[in-house]
């Protein structure tokens, strides 16, 4: 079972309205979707939740391109929602050729490419790795919220029902009781 909400920021707080995704067959289309949430392209969180499986966010800031966080991608990609947030860029797969990812050399910043021990900072991106699977765990940007609340490290330690507790970060616990 899913259930997706959307988080519009406005000048009086947020809006939280849940959502069908029926329509929905592309990032392009939540994006659009997203945008339709808000007037002034103010933010817009997409929240998306398989119940006991995984969760995704979009968020989604005026015209630029959307940023996404999805909590365990090889779940995801077994839903057909998990499908649409797992783009071939965040997959770091070749547009022109999807069964074969790109070489990510060095994004840690070590000399020899071997992961850094110290937390993830909010900038970073989580990405796959070299081997063609869907990595099991997160992928995207863990920082995605951070500015508004929800560091990265709180984030990745969440759950499947993370929510409530987005909600609470962001101060938006009181309006999305409305639609749950």
């Amino acid at each position: 079972m899913y259930f997706a909400a959307l988080l519009a920021r406005t000048e009086d707080g947020w809006k939280a309205s849940d959502t069908e995704l029926d329509d929905v067959e592309t990032l392009s289309d939540l994006t659009d979707l997203a945008r339709e949430a808000t007037v002034d392209d103010d933010t817009v969180i997409v929240f998306i939740e398989q119940e006991d499986a995984w969760f995704g966010l979009v968020r989604v800031d005026g015209e630029e391109d959307p940023r996404i966080y999805v909590s365990d991608a090889a779940a995801a990609a077994r839903s057909s929602y998990g499908e649409i947030l797992l783009t071939d860029e965040l997959l770091g797969r070749d547009p022109e050729d999807p069964d074969v990812l790109e070489v990510l050399v060095d994004l840690d910043g070590t000399e020899d490419g071997e992961p850094d021990e110290e937390a993830i900072d909010d900038e970073e991106e989580i990405t796959a790795d070299d081997s063609g699977a869907v990595p099991a765990g997160p992928l995207g940007e863990a920082g995605i919220l951070a500015d508004l609340g929800l560091p990265g490290e709180e984030l990745l330690a969440l759950g499947t029902d993370a929510l409530n507790e987005i909600a609470d970060a962001l101060g938006a616990a009181d309006v999305l009781e409305t639609v749950q």
